[in-house]
């Protein structure tokens, strides 16, 4: 494991789980059928983002949690004149990141940006291995500017047990998010969605919307 991300692991959490989640995932970046580097635009979760931040022309937008920065990869093609950053825990996931998207690795827990350096930030599946969900929220709501724009897409504890999943992944009550999000945000909402804009939500997922 490179130097940095031994001194990160010392710095900001020194628990067995970060360390098997940074090796986990840079395992992972193999696996492109898992894991792959491209998404269907057509897919609800992309939509969502889309239509809930806006025109992105000019802005600076942070991916927390972007693996492979599939995500990131559309919203640079809808608004190419975005400053996108792709942030992710594992090297090897970042590697993948397309050109024109700024790569950045670190821990959700300790953001390595300036307070309010950003209109908008998103996290789809990632706040799940964040181990301190708590203080991952806290970060991702430090850097957006006031009155900037924040969602997060993650699984129903609900359903736990659908999915396999790795020891240290966390689903969410849809009650918690909106509590630990108001503690730094204006307006919160949050509603259950599908894959599909047509396909009726079975409960898997929620989208959380908040604006500082």
């Amino acid at each position: 494991m490179p130097a940095f991300w031994n001194r990160l692991l010392r710095r900001v959490a020194p628990s067995a789980d970060l360390r098997q989640i940074v090796e986990h995932f840079n395992e992972a970046a193999a696996d492109e059928e898992n894991f792959p580097s491209t998404i269907d635009p057509r897919i609800y979760h992309v939509q969502l983002i889309l239509d809930y931040f806006g025109d992105l022309d000019g802005r600076r937008v942070l991916d927390v949690g972007s693996g492979k920065g599939r995500f990131a990869r559309v919203l640079k093609d809808r608004h190419p004149g975005a400053s996108i950053c792709a942030f992710d825990l594992a090297e090897a996931m970042l590697r993948c990141v397309p050109r024109g998207i700024d790569a950045c690795g670190g821990s959700m827990t300790a953001l390595p940006f300036r307070s309010a350096s950003f209109d908008c930030a998103y996290a789809t599946e990632s706040l799940e291995h964040a181990v301190d969900i708590e203080t991952a929220i806290a970060e991702m709501c430090r850097v957006v500017k006031p009155g900037g724009r924040m969602v997060i897409i993650d699984k129903n504890a609900e359903q736990w047990g659908r999915l396999k999943t790795p020891a240290w992944e966390k689903w969410f009550e849809r009650t918690e998010l909106e509590r630990l999000l108001k503690r730094h945000c204006t307006e919160v909402s949050s509603r259950p969605i599908s894959y599909w804009e047509d396909v009726a939500p079975d409960g898997l997922f929620f989208a959380w919307l908040a604006r500082k």
